[in-house]
């Protein structure tokens, strides 16, 4: 595969240098070492840096339709095929069970089976953006559709391992549109859900990890509006999802106090750690406000400088039919130096995987 086009900038205090690509492949999940992604409805892991070759671990069994869709690049763009979202539960019995999101419903994969199965069909929207889970083993998504008007939103739990879904926790009619992300901080022990869309509707809660307390910390402008979230040590790091004003960066401390400490092209909905360092990929999407037309991935070793390391020009092809240019990030915990990032509707870089070692300037 040629190189990749991208412009690390030389004055960062990070770089990036760049250790392959890979076509047809969309990251999900680290676990440690081992990347895990989807090629259409196959899952696939690669242990990286270690020179090995992607492996197919599981796979799903689509409607016969999809079986087609997913097959052209144009066509799974357009039916936004594939797997979205992967969660892999260890803990004591290490069983390796796998929970994801395919379009319309929830999909887990048992102990010693290389098969998803349904186990939840979403009965609003096609699919949650993100699925988290805490280290009790219990596993959380909430409900992400149109919802003009405004009915209640529900917070979905599993406590047998995604074998049976209940509603965890539900937002009353007209207090938010639906939920963009649940994140789980080890270094508070609690659960950061991320809401939007408009006026009080953004909100950042932060919640136990059973949901018996949950608390707004921020809300009531587009700067609450959030998709990614990065908890650290002092605090978690959030980047705005607005198309209606600049997007930043912000800090939001562990004494609730919330600063300003980077600029965004456009609107961001993924974040990711490697070690020390946070990344923060930007998308192109209608607005008159964010002009720009290159996705980018910001990073920073401090938290405070942010600068951009790599970039990509939107593709020509409509935003509404063929999806937004984006660059995602794989959630889960990296025991890397490795970033990874899945970049679409982006010139020469479609569907591509591209891993980069992390350096020090």
């Amino acid at each position: 595969m040629p190189e990749t086009p991208v412009a690390v900038a030389a004055s960062s205090a990070l770089k990036l240098r760049r250790v392959s690509a890979y076509r047809g492949i969309r990251v999900l999940a680290w676990e440690g070492d081992v990347l895990y992604g989807c090629r259409g409805y196959q899952v696939v892991g690669l242990q990286v840096g270690k020179g090995a070759e992607w492996k197919v671990v599981a796979r799903f069994r689509p409607v016969w339709w999809r079986s087609l869709t997913s097959r052209s690049l144009l066509g799974y763009r357009l039916m936004r095929d594939g797997l979205h979202a992967l969660v892999i539960l260890g803990g004591q019995t290490n069983d390796q069970t796998m929970v994801s999101a395919v379009p319309g419903a929830l999909v887990t994969r048992p102990p010693g089976s290389d098969e998803f199965h349904v186990t939840h069909q979403v009965q609003r929207g096609k699919r949650p953006l993100h699925i988290t889970a805490v280290p009790s083993g219990k596993i959380y998504w909430g409900e992400y559709f149109d919802n003009r008007e405004r009915a209640e939103v529900h917070i979905y739990v599993s406590t047998d391992r995604g074998c049976t879904w209940q509603i965890a926790y539900t937002f009353p009619a007209g207090s938010i549109r639906h939920v963009h992300n649940i994140v789980y901080d080890h270094w508070g022990d609690c659960l950061w859900i991320l809401t939007g869309d408009e006026g009080s509707e953004c909100k950042v809660l932060r919640a136990s990890c059973d949901f018996r307390s949950v608390e707004v910390v921020l809300a009531g402008n587009q700067q609450a509006r959030a998709v990614a979230a990065i908890p650290t040590q002092n605090g978690l790091y959030l980047s705005t999802d607005t198309p209606f004003e600049k997007n930043h960066v912000y800090r939001l401390d562990r004494g609730g106090n919330v600063e300003q400490v980077g600029d965004l092209a456009s609107s961001s909905i993924y974040g990711c750690q490697v070690g020390e360092a946070m990344f923060f990929s930007t998308m192109i999407e209608p607005g008159i406000v964010n002009t720009s037309r290159d996705v980018q991935i910001a990073g920073s070793r401090d938290g405070t400088n942010w600068q951009v390391l790599a970039r990509w020009k939107k593709d020509s092809l409509p935003m509404r039919y063929f999806q937004y240019g984006n660059a995602f990030f794989p959630d889960g915990v990296n025991a890397t130096r490795y970033l990874a990032a899945t970049t679409i509707a982006v010139e020469l870089d479609d569907l591509v995987t591209t891993i980069w070692e992390v350096e020090s300037a």
